[in-house]
């Protein structure tokens, strides 16, 4: 017996598998999308993949780990408190319902849980786009309490999307106005537009508004949003076909730096 176990783990989206020693060192990694296994120690290729071997769904590549980019190795550096890479989606609404859960009865369900229910949709469906190139961060915190809900960095840009619970509401959008069903119109875009402007200054790069509509069931659109998308939760998915703004090393680039808390201090 090798001694080695298995440890199941989720990095940016996808599964990985962590082959550890009794002590808690890690050996090995297991990506299953990739099909591919990253190996720190060569005399232990096959006490690993033996580890492995029921988890194994098909060819996979063993070999060293890639030499990391630039951008990689300046991620390395980061502190863990200050990488938001690893933030969920709807991270500050999870921290603050497990602070201060509410009264156990109420009379009306807390909006709090359906905004976290809109962030978890949209989040679910951007980081499916990581393998088509794009990197999502989740819950970026802004100077003054305000946050971006999702901030998408790909080959067709960056986009500040905002998830709105919209669940069979009618949604009439005139902007810088939004309406859900018969509730009052609030200016939603001017926010919308402002964070990404913070977060273009923040990264010196052109971040553009997205409002992501979870489950309306109409949406109408009376006056164009000036430079704002509006998108319903499954039209997401769009944004994976637009290309041709960044190249792949200045995706890493960008993600490197906005995944760093110390960047959004200064807007």
């Amino acid at each position: 017996m090798s001694g080695l176990r298995v440890v199941p783990a989720f990095r940016h989206g996808r599964e990985r598998l962590y082959v550890c020693r009794p002590d808690g060192a890690g050996v090995a990694w297991y990506d299953r999308e990739a099909g591919r296994v990253d190996l720190l120690a060569e005399e232990e290729r096959d006490a690993v993949l033996q580890a492995l071997h029921p988890f194994l769904t098909g060819p996979v590549t063993v070999g060293p780990p890639p030499v990391p980019t630039p951008a990689e190795l300046a991620r390395l550096t980061l502190h863990p408190d200050d990488d938001l890479a690893p933030n969920r989606p709807g991270e500050a609404l999870l921290v603050a319902l497990d602070r201060h859960p509410g009264p156990a009865h109420r009379l009306r369900p807390d909006p709090r849980r359906r905004a976290l229910t809109a962030e978890q949709a949209v989040g679910q469906a951007l980081d499916g786009l990581e393998g088509a190139g794009w990197h999502t961060l989740h819950s970026v915190p802004l100077p003054g309490g305000d946050r971006i809900h999702h901030l998408v960095i790909g080959p067709g840009g960056l986009f500040a999307v905002h998830a709105l619970y919209a669940r069979r509401a009618r949604v009439r959008v005139a902007d810088p106005m939004v309406a859900l069903g018969r509730r009052e119109a609030e200016p939603l875009l001017r926010p919308l537009r402002s964070a990404a402007d913070r977060a273009s200054y923040a990264l010196t790069a052109e971040v553009r508004p997205v409002l992501a509509l979870v489950g309306p069931a109409e949406v109408t659109v009376t006056a164009e949003p000036r430079g704002v998308r509006i998108l319903r939760d499954p039209e997401l998915t769009d944004l994976a076909r637009l290309g041709g703004v960044l190249k792949p090393a200045d995706v890493e680039t960008l993600h490197g730096m906005a995944r760093d808390r110390n960047v959004w201090l200064r807007v």
